[in-house]
């Protein structure tokens, strides 16, 4: 009686040594496979830190200080508060720079959109050498922006630029017209520039997202009796609406911080005709030596994108709770 007591004894303590290993192994093995995930963060953790996170603290902090070329020789600074941003909010240039990256805005985004549209739909169609024409159209996207800036800068030199020979030819333009330093065409001018600049990403990210609409419902339509119109308004843009939200947030964030172009072309003249958030926090920084009112111009643009990044996300999950 007594070994069978003994016996069932050790066999229940083996059988707690033996999941007590169990639980310690398992434990081990959760804590490598956390350790693993995290080795590999790592890497894009100190990346976002290093070229973002400090980057932006340092704006901050600049922002909230009285710092100037004196505050850079000496390297001191003295607590300003919110005192930078009043004097950019009180400047007479705050409100030109607003209205200027408001109409600059807008009056991008909406023709980039709709002919990036319209040529994604185009290019939707097979037909002979699309892909090339497709290539050739992205090929404007692909150069860097100063390298562009400088180009256009050439088409509407008014000496001997291509635009100002072609139209004065044509007899549309009065011979030498100043493009970029008139005012009211030089601000037309960046538009146009920007717009040709925009096109090939709406029509690269509409064309994917056209790709993943289901060519049965056009089908179905088309035996219904549907029209080409019909079917594009009542399939195509509601199926592109998750991609249409993200090409206009991202296209929305991506000119209202423009910059190269801008002062490639007109550095913000003639008088301020093309003075913009982006390029008015350049001057204040670089030209003026105000670099505590140059960051806060600077956080006034990010501020601005975050808040339009937020109402896109809020947007987009409403959505698709709806659907």
């Amino acid at each position: 009686m007594l070994s069978t007591q003994k016996t069932s004894v050790v066999r229940a303590g083996a059988g707690e040594r033996k999941r007590s290993l169990l639980t310690r192994l398992r434990r081990i093995r959760y804590m490598r496979i956390v350790f693993a995930r995290l080795i590999f963060l790592l890497p894009l953790v100190v990346y976002l830190a290093t070229f973002y996170g400090y980057p932006l603290f340092y704006s901050i902090q600049i922002s909230l200080e009285k710092y100037d070329l004196q505050s850079e020789i000496t390297g001191v600074t003295s607590f300003a508060g919110l005192a930078n941003y009043m004097a950019d909010f009180h400047d007479p240039t705050f409100k030109t720079a607003a209205l200027h990256t408001l109409l600059f805005t807008m009056l991008s985004i909406v023709p980039q959109f709709l002919i990036g549209l319209a040529l994604a739909v185009f290019f939707s169609r097979r037909f002979p050498l699309s892909r090339t024409l497709r290539v050739l159209f992205i090929l404007p996207w692909l150069l860097p922006l100063i390298v562009s800036g400088t180009i256009w800068k050439w088409l509407f030199n008014e000496a001997n630029g291509l635009i100002d020979l072609v139209l004065s030819g044509l007899h549309l333009v009065p011979a030498h017209f100043s493009w970029l330093t008139t005012p009211g065409w030089a601000f037309a001018s960046i538009i146009f520039v920007n717009i040709w600049l925009g096109i090939p990403f709406n029509m690269v990210i509409l064309y994917s997202g056209l790709q993943t609409i289901p060519q049965e419902f056009y089908e179905a339509a088309s035996i219904d009796g549907a029209s080409s119109w019909q079917r594009f308004l009542y399939i195509t843009i509601p199926m592109l609406e998750p991609v249409i939200g993200i090409v206009l947030m991202l296209g929305f964030i991506y000119t209202i911080k423009v910059f190269d172009i801008i002062y490639v072309l007109t550095q913000g003249g003639p008088a301020n005709d093309t003075q913009t958030f982006a390029t008015w926090s350049y001057n204040l920084s670089f030209g003026q030596q105000l670099f505590g009112q140059g960051a806060a111009q600077a956080n006034m643009i990010l501020l601005i994108s975050l808040v339009v990044a937020v109402f896109y996300l809020r947007w987009s999950r409403y959505s698709t709770r709806s659907i």
